[in-house]
């Protein structure tokens, strides 16, 4: 079995902690791995596993690759998707890249699960299911009236302990999560599937031969870069965007669902994370420097600063180095109007961190002025950063730790602990870091433009776009 796990989310209403270029599963948000990281690591106990194939957009690409390094994993396959097209022509694409009677287990990557021994055993039953030919899903076993989920109604055909799907169903308002829950025949929609890679292409052909068409050119113009599948970006533009539920599962005759209740959160806000975080007497969830007085059951999150709570019941705070969000927490849902806000008005802390990470490293911007920028740069042992120059602006680099391999023009020096250079605007240049510790420097940038996008890159070992000299 393949497990494919989906990478494509932002993350929205966890802001301002999840931001699009640094969404919810890549951050420790419940224990001290990642949520990435977790999604494989809660499936050791299932014996036969293959290397896992990742889905996830090109700006993910090396974090998904560095967080997997450091577990050990070494995935069969991290497919960069151009532009997000919704779950099924994700799982096509991952579909296409196994064997026909592969069976691939199709996993988000923001779930949290509190009882893996009991997932795997779901894991292990629909992989039986799924060799025999049926179109295989998780219906969580809901434990109150929920509408910010979809549900399945199980039919009352079964096929061993599993069900056959009678319908999937939208997000309902309160009195039908009610009567669902009162019935005893709905789960929550999970978003995980089992199948064999060929049944589901050949339903995809089925009810959505335009989708498989368009997948099937796209990964077939994909170019291999190492670990990395680069779907064809002309071709994949063209594909319909559609869930897999309306794709496929809803449609065809083949599906089936396992009930699970395995302490399954889809940790889809603020309060789904206080719920399955741990809490003090108060019932308060504490991460950080937090001094509370008088407050009960309330998500308190400092990353930066000492946060002080007093007289608060059922709140949410998260302090980030360059943002603080308050919210009762029966209004966290809302969240996602705040980054429509911050979007609308181009503000970078609805896309970005203050840190910002690189597949050398990262840099953390510290100061900035109409005319001025600091940063702190940490650059990786052996890692080296694109050849490049800028048309706007000058930098100063300070060497705090380790050394650098500075080339500046025709010329490269060695700039180790407290010395310093100086690089012109309009001069090509290269930052390296030649040692075995990690290079940590300061960058003062100076000028009259200071945007990101002033880089002209001339050779890059990462991948990204260059320009000839």
């Amino acid at each position: 079995m393949i497990p494919v796990i989906l990478s494509g989310g932002s993350g929205t209403r966890l802001w301002p902690l999840s931001r699009a270029h640094y969404p919810k599963q890549f951050l420790p948000l419940v224990t001290e791995r990642t949520m990435l990281q977790e999604t494989w690591l809660r499936l050791e106990g299932v014996p036969a596993l293959n290397a896992p194939v990742v889905v996830c957009n090109e700006d993910h690409r090396f974090m998904v690759a560095e967080q997997l390094r450091e577990i050990e994993v070494r995935p069969r396959a991290i497919i960069l998707e151009p532009v997000g097209r919704n779950t099924a022509p994700a799982v096509a694409l991952a579909a296409l890249a196994a064997e026909p009677d592969d069976v691939i287990l199709i996993l988000p990557s923001d779930h949290v699960i509190g009882q893996p021994s009991v997932f795997q055993e779901a894991v292990k039953q629909a992989e039986h299911l799924a060799q025999q030919n049926y179109l295989v899903t998780f219906g969580i076993v809901p434990t109150q009236p929920e509408t910010g989920y979809g549900y399945i109604k199980r039919g009352t055909t079964t096929v061993e302990s599993a069900y056959a799907v009678a319908a999937f169903v939208e997000k309902p308002d309160l009195a039908t999560a009610q009567s669902y829950l009162a019935s005893g025949d709905y789960f929550w929609n999970s978003g995980m599937f089992a199948f064999k890679a060929g049944v589901f292409l050949a339903e995809l052909a089925k009810f959505n031969p335009v989708m498989l068409e368009v997948c099937q050119q796209a990964f077939n113009g994909a170019q291999r870069d190492v670990d990395f599948v680069r779907i064809a970006a002309d071709i994949f533009m063209a594909c319909p965007s559609d869930s897999i539920d309306y794709a496929v599962m809803e449609k065809t005759d083949k599906a089936i669902v396992i009930p699970l209740d395995a302490g399954w959160n889809d940790v889809g806000c603020w309060a789904a994370l206080w719920e399955v975080t741990e809490k003090d007497d108060s019932g308060n969830a504490v991460r950080g420097d937090v001094l509370t007085v008088d407050t009960h059951n309330s998500f308190i999150h400092s990353e930066s600063k000492l946060v002080a709570v007093i007289g608060a019941d059922d709140l949410v705070v998260v302090e980030t180095d360059d943002a603080v969000m308050i919210a009762p927490k029966n209004r966290v849902q809302d969240v996602k109007l705040l980054v429509e806000r911050l979007k609308q008005s181009k503000r970078p802390e609805a896309d970005m961190h203050r840190k910002v990470y690189r597949p050398w490293g990262f840099y953390d911007e510290i100061d900035f002025g109409e005319r001025h920028k600091t940063k702190r740069i940490v650059v990786k042992p052996g890692a080296k950063l694109s050849v490049q120059m800028h048309h706007h602006r000058a930098e100063h680099w300070v060497v705090v730790k380790g050394t650098a391999l500075v080339s500046r023009g025709d010329e490269q020096v060695l700039v180790t602990e407290n010395q310093s250079t100086f690089i012109p605007l309009g001069v090509v240049h290269r930052l390296e870091n030649p040692g075995v510790i990690a290079l940590e420097m300061i960058e003062v940038q100076s000028g009259s433009y200071l945007g990101e996008d002033d880089i002209v890159r001339f050779s890059d070992q990462y991948g990204r776009q260059v320009k000839t000299l």
